[in-house]
């Protein structure tokens, strides 16, 4: 492998991670309220809203069935007001927020739907309000379903953000698009592949051992009966 396609591959794994680290951390921080909204303001739960929750139940099934290429072609104005750019690094976070915050909300609203109907019944009878039954019962009942979904949101996003590059999103996608498949370097676009690979196998094993840590010490905390 020649130093400069070393050089190319450092720089284009450089804006992956801050396309994917970024996008993620703004899809979390958007994604696991809206999740615990969907499930708290469904019907017979703890805080019923059936009109929002229908409505934004609407827009994340929307959003999520959209092709991510259409998505980032069809918000480019979107994109051009945020960042003032359409192409890019930063240019193509935008899109991968937007597509990744009802991947986000639709993980945790699942984690959540399997937390024990019992121990929210407890907490109701308690006299707990709906915020207390979120914060002390669903979230950290739910924490390694939670810790499962972003990690399966991080990996679709290194997917997404490779696709950016057919658009000149710049990152591993870019550079194999436009070395490795528009100058017909077989070898970028064997490297790009190969280093996607070890990159999504690297958070699959992170996330999943920072899931089975957190089961055991769910588990570990549960009072013995």
């Amino acid at each position: 492998m020649s130093q400069r396609l070393i050089e190319l591959l450092l720089d284009a794994l450089t804006e992956t991670l801050a396309m994917v680290g970024v996008s993620g951390l703004l899809a979390t921080l958007f994604g696991v309220p809206l999740g615990i909204l969907l499930l708290v303001t469904g019907p017979g739960h703890i805080l019923p809203r059936p009109l929002f929750n229908r409505i934004a139940g609407l827009v994340v099934n929307a959003t999520r069935s959209t092709p991510f290429i259409i998505l980032m072609v069809g918000i480019i104005p979107l994109t051009r007001a945020l960042v003032g750019t359409s192409i890019g690094t930063a240019a193509a976070i935008v899109p991968l927020v937007i597509a990744a915050t009802p991947f986000v909300a639709r993980q945790v609203e699942a984690a959540l739907r399997e937390v024990d109907p019992g121990l929210i019944e407890a907490a109701q009878a308690m006299g707990a309000t709906p915020l207390q039954i979120v914060a002390k019962v669903l979230v950290p009942e739910a924490l390694p379903g939670i810790a499962v979904g972003l990690t399966i949101t991080v990996v679709s996003l290194i997917g997404y953000s490779a696709m950016a590059g057919a658009v000149g999103g710049g990152g591993l996608g870019d550079l194999g698009i436009r070395y490795g498949y528009q100058r017909f370097q077989g070898e970028v676009m064997a490297a790009v592949v190969v280093v996607l690979i070890l990159l999504v196998q690297g958070v699959q094993s992170l996330g999943d051992g920072f899931a089975r840590r957190l089961d055991r010490r769910h588990r570990a905390a549960e009072p013995r009966r």
